[in-house]
């Protein structure tokens, strides 16, 4: 398909999206310019960019923004390995089982966010499984602090983001001819000489995909982390998201929360733009 075939088809849809994003964005900038609060919603005093100096002077939004870079940085690739492994597990196993095993993977994706996020908590509470662990079989007081706080957003979110990598690649193992897998077992190669060099390449553009978006997931993430949390700054684990609402909603900066969100929302950019070039060339190599 040429790229005038492919602008006939795509050119309402792709107006319709690029200005329902537009007009929000706009909005945002025309809002973050803005000296509001829920008192003067109806009279904002112009500012001018005194809000976004502000937001990037601002040390507890690097904070934010450095903690969700973290989170990214670590359970982005563990829940892709972790997924990865799990539909390599599944795809070998056949008959009635396969969609008990299916249900249960996908769990995490089942459960409404702020329960499984309450439920996760309640295990680390007096009265949880984990806790009664920590004290009968490793023998230590478990205490919550921004450590063990930091360690149990980042175990969740895992957790919660596992069952999308999970369900993707277990596709694309379906699209694996089995004649290629036969072939290079002919060839003496190992099972594991097999992932990597015949699955791997072939769910090359999943993996991609997956990565991009996930990222863009992280950084809006929210209900996990002010469950877990509860607001409580001692933890120092506000995500950009969870900083947004404290800012907006309970220091009720409603203009400053807009040019925090205009900021994320080119710092989603930025972090993305590698990772698109990339996936570009990757699709121009293969035509």
């Amino acid at each position: 398909m040429n790229r005038k075939t492919f602008l006939r088809f795509t050119g309402l849809s792709n107006f319709v999206m690029i200005s329902m994003m537009i007009f929000p964005l706009g909005l945002s900038i025309w809002l973050g310019m803005h000296f509001m609060t829920w008192n003067t919603i109806n009279e904002p005093e112009f500012v001018g960019l005194a809000n976004f100096l502000e937001v990037l002077s601002d040390p507890k939004f690097w904070a934010a923004f450095r903690w969700t870079m973290w989170i990214i940085l670590i359970t982005v690739p563990a829940h892709v390995i972790i997924g990865f492994v799990m539909a390599l597990l599944l795809d070998q196993v056949k008959g009635p089982m396969r969609p008990i095993f299916i249900t249960g993977m996908l769990l995490p994706m089942i459960v409404v966010p702020v329960v499984g996020s309450i439920v996760f908590k309640k295990l680390f509470e007096p009265a949880g499984l984990a806790f009664w662990f920590f004290r009968v079989v490793l023998d230590q007081q478990f205490v919550f602090n921004e450590i063990t706080m930091k360690t149990i957003i980042l175990a969740h979110t895992t957790w919660l983001t596992t069952p999308y990598a999970f369900m993707i690649l277990f596709a694309g193992l379906q699209t694996l001819p089995p004649e290629q897998i036969e072939a290079a077992a002919m060839d003496g190669a190992s099972r594991f000489q097999q992932t990597l060099y015949v699955v791997i390449p072939h769910l090359r553009t999943l993996f991609m995909l997956i990565f991009l978006m996930s990222i863009m997931d992280m950084f809006r993430l929210f209900d996990n982390v002010f469950v877990l949390t509860g607001q409580n700054p001692i933890y120092n684990a506000d995500s950009l998201m969870t900083y947004n609402f404290r800012i907006s909603m309970m220091v009720r900066r409603l203009g400053l929360g807009n040019a925090m969100a205009v900021l994320t929302v080119i710092a989603i950019l930025v972090v993305l733009i590698p990772f698109l070039i990339f996936t570009y060339r990757e699709q121009i190599e293969e035509r």
